[in-house]
């Protein structure tokens, strides 16, 4: 079967799809659309992940085309809310900052020892988890003066900015372990080559 036909597949390519149209939607300042588009693709984001377990459906495509569907959905509605001045510009700089780190390591973990295992960590994950929270708080803020949704779009942007930097500092900690000791390996030739 062709991956790009997968169920889990055609959901990420959804995701991906829905950018332009929320971008669209933040920038002609209409946020009830914003949010109900955020919604769907979150429940994209959920869905492919179950399908592919359910269906046994999981490719190569998929495991990279997944965290690319996030990261380009997230970075795009960090950089707009906060072009919209709704996020503030740290929170914005250090969530790029750290994506931009990430890659460059990955990057060269890859050119220098082939490494090409780079799941994400149990931080990594929380930041992501926080980082959607703080989206749609921000967004539903837009839509309702209620209180406890100031509140609560103040606690995950502020769990944005920490876990962003503890998850940012946790990789690079993993990345020179990794390439260290896959350097040092191939070095003393305990790992053969493929």
């Amino acid at each position: 079967m062709n991956p790009i036909r997968t169920a889990p597949n055609l959901l990420t390519l959804l995701r991906i799809c829905l950018a332009p149209f929320l971008v669209v939607s933040i920038l002609q300042g209409r946020y009830e659309l914003s949010f109900v588009l955020f919604v769907a693709a979150g429940l994209t984001d959920a869905l492919d992940g179950t399908l592919a377990r359910l269906l046994k459906q999981w490719s190569m495509l998929g495991e990279y085309l997944d965290p690319v569907a996030d990261k380009l959905l997230l970075s795009t509605l960090f950089l707009v809310l906060t072009y919209k001045g709704l996020i503030p510009t740290t929170v914005t700089a250090l969530v790029f900052g750290r994506d931009v780190g990430i890659l460059v390591v990955s990057a060269i973990l890859y050119a220098a020892v082939g490494r090409r295992d780079f799941s994400p960590s149990l931080l990594g994950k929380a930041n992501t988890t926080v980082q959607v929270a703080a989206v749609a708080a921000v967004l539903l803020h837009q839509l309702t003066p209620a209180i406890w949704v100031g509140w609560v779009r103040a606690i995950t942007l502020n769990a944005t900015i920490g876990l962003t930097v503890a998850s940012g500092l946790h990789y690079a900690w993993i990345a020179s372990r990794r390439g260290g000791t896959t350097s040092s390996q191939r070095a003393n030739g305990q790992i053969s080559r493929d």
